[in-house]
């Protein structure tokens, strides 16, 4: 990915809206979490303010990442969907002053920059969004176990065919 940076106030100020994809690859943190650095994350981010007039971000993200299931520790896919709504403030005082007001327990409040770089809102938004453990419905080994036992006849069945 393109290191997209924005001027996050004049971003917001302009309504802006970005869009696009970046690999998995692309970003460390995300791929030191996850079971393979394959996959793509779908995103979208809109600029505008709230309904205090504060500058808003709205950050939309998608896509697939291979996870380790804590049962089999084999891959199993795991879908990430999720949007952020991010109050923007111009310091750490302002962003102190604006949470303690906000209503809203979906809206986070971040520190803005004229530097900020898309890939981070992302990043942070992907590692909120995968659980910290995360296992099959029937893991593979498990599945291929369960066919077996049923082929198997029951030790019962066996012990029943004895008593004759």
């Amino acid at each position: 990915m393109n290191a997209l940076v924005i001027d996050v106030f004049e971003f917001c100020r302009l309504k802006e809206r970005r869009e696009g994809e970046v690999a998995v690859a692309d970003l460390p943190r995300l791929a030191s979490e996850v079971a393979g650095d394959s996959g793509v994350i779908a995103w979208s981010l809109q600029g505008g303010s709230d309904q205090s007039g504060h500058p808003r971000l709205l950050l939309e993200i998608s896509g697939v990442v291979k996870l380790s299931c804590q049962r089999c520790l084999g891959s199993l896919d795991f879908a990430i969907s999720s949007s952020a709504k991010l109050v923007i403030a111009i310091d750490e005082e302002e962003a102190d002053r604006i949470d303690e007001v906000l209503a809203d327990d979906d809206t986070d409040v971040i520190v803005g920059t004229k530097t900020l770089l898309i890939a981070d809102l992302i990043e942070d938004e992907a590692l909120l969004s995968i659980p910290a453990s995360v296992k099959h419905d029937l893991c593979p080994d498990a599945e291929s176990a369960a066919v077996d036992a049923l082929k198997k006849p029951s030790a019962f069945a066996v012990l029943k065919d004895l008593k004759r």
